[in-house]
């Protein structure tokens, strides 16, 4: 298994990884009728690079991006986003992405990661970033419309790289 670089010929492949979390509405701020074109350039297109995560049979079997956070003064602050296919979850992949994304980060000049949004609903997410170093540095009260749960709180995370 191993991470790489993604090409625009992975897109089809990240696509049917990211359609079905955006479309559930449950983690991403997206709207989860985004179309493929819009996810692409979210995913794709505005960050500084995209990631696969591929298995051993070169099935992309998770993604992640790196995105500068803010500019100006702050552009020191990269974002990641990651996700990782619903069949390959509990296999480690995520913690493999974000792992990776840091050492990326670091070796970018980037000397702190901020993830925006983490619902405290989701719950595996919140305890792997605490595991990985991540701190919560705030909680937005009934930041996201969770379309299960209703109003959800959210999470800023930080680690400084």
């Amino acid at each position: 298994m191993t991470l790489r670089l993604a090409t625009q010929g992975d897109w089809p492949a990240i696509w049917t990884i990211l359609e079905p979390v955006f479309r559930a509405g449950e983690t991403y701020a997206v709207d989860r009728d985004i179309s493929e074109q819009a996810a692409k350039a979210v995913w794709m297109d505005a960050p500084v690079d995209t990631f696969i995560y591929v298995g051993d049979a070169d099935e992309v079997l998770g993604t992640y991006y790196i995105k500068t956070n803010y500019s100006g003064g702050a552009a020191h602050v990269c974002n990641c986003g990651y996700v990782t296919s619903i069949a390959a979850r509990g296999r480690g992949i995520a913690r493999a992405m974000c792992t990776d994304s840091l050492e990326h980060a670091a070796h970018l000049g980037y000397r702190a990661m901020q993830f925006n949004l983490v619902l405290v609903s989701n719950v595996g997410a919140v305890a792997l970033w605490q595991k990985l170093g991540f701190k919560i540095e705030g909680t937005l009260p009934a930041a996201f419309n969770h379309p299960q749960q209703g109003f959800v709180d959210a999470h800023v995370m930080w680690k400084t790289l």
